[in-house]
């Protein structure tokens, strides 16, 4: 199945996505779950990998396993997911093998379901998913048979699994006081298109401690609709957006804002996981000044600054 994904970033500039649809119990009436297939690169038998335990590991963490020389790590998915599976379904689950950010895992499934294309606008996120910082899904669809397919934050797993695979929030430059911040950004308000519930905290966090005025939004539909709002697009100092969101996909939002000649001369950085060198690429295509992987948000504020510079507008 997936020797048939499609792997075009031309997905992204349509404002679609691909998703690999699986089940992480047993059941006819359990739950769909997604992952964009472009985080993913295999699925394999559990049974045909041996599992190497780690002593006194996170409960989540099951062990590692080599796989064709790398060691993975694997992540008990059903059990993070609150419906922990028997010893025998174990033994005839399968292992979805990711890359996130560079940093390959696996997590323990039941079934690959398949491959599913959807346009963004087809992907919902409820306030019911927002109600705290440490939510578990960040958007859903629906299959063709009327069944609810939930999108997990796979950024809040790794936070709590892996805290190491994600951005350090006190990793911000040292010398941030001794930068000469413009005055257009001092005083303005950073935008910020973020789904994610963790990394919007993360977000947060870093641009707190910088003292600078944001305001994030959980998508990109919001975003774009509150730029249009402003009288004056010019008071925006710049803009940050995932690539993966909701109603608008980042790409969709670049390229909007870049069309536009209000808000063309506005540096738009993409901040995402998603950091394959189709995707930089396609985002520079589209018109985004900037890329910053999610492991390194505490680049943004320099090169927010760097882009201001280079364009005038400090």
């Amino acid at each position: 199945m997936m020797d048939h994904v499609d792997a075009s970033t031309q997905l992204a500039r349509n404002n679609e996505v691909q998703l690999l649809v699986f089940k992480a119990s047993t059941g006819e009436d359990t739950p769909f779950y997604a992952i964009n297939v472009f985080k993913t690169r295999e699925v394999v038998e559990a049974k045909n990998h041996f599992l190497t335990e780690i002593p006194s590991a996170h409960r989540f963490l099951e062990g590692t396993i080599v796989l064709r020389g790398v060691q993975i790590p694997i992540l008990n998915l059903p059990l993070w997911l609150d419906h922990p599976i028997t010893y025998e379904d174990q033994a005839t689950s399968r292992l979805l093998i990711c890359d996130f950010n560079g940093i390959i895992i696996g997590l323990r499934i039941t079934e690959a379901h398949r491959v599913l294309k959807k346009n963004w606008s087809d992907m919902h996120a409820p306030d019911s998913y927002n109600m705290n910082d440490q939510a578990k899904i960040v958007n859903d669809t629906r299959l063709e048979d009327g069944s609810i397919c939930m999108v997990l934050d796979f950024e809040q797993l790794l936070a709590d699994v892996i805290p190491s695979a994600m951005v350090d929030v006190l990793e911000s430059p040292e010398n941030i006081k001794d930068i000469n911040i413009p005055i257009k950004l001092l005083h303005g308000e950073l935008l910020i298109a973020e789904d994610s519930k963790i990394a919007q905290k993360h977000l947060h966090q870093i641009l707190d401690k910088a003292n600078i005025n944001h305001r994030i939004f959980n998508n990109g539909k919001l975003l774009i609709e509150y730029i249009r709002a402003l009288p004056d697009k010019s008071i925006i100092p710049a803009i940050v957006t995932d690539i993966e969101m909701p109603e608008m996909s980042g790409f969709t939002v670049i390229k909007t804002l870049k069309e536009d000649p209000k808000t063309a001369n506005i540096p738009v950085i993409v901040n995402s996981s998603m950091t394959g060198e189709n995707n930089k690429r396609e985002a520079e295509s589209l018109g985004a000044d900037g890329f910053v992987n999610k492991t390194k948000s505490h680049d943004i504020l320099p090169l927010v600054i760097k882009l201001m510079e280079e364009k005038g507008l400090a």
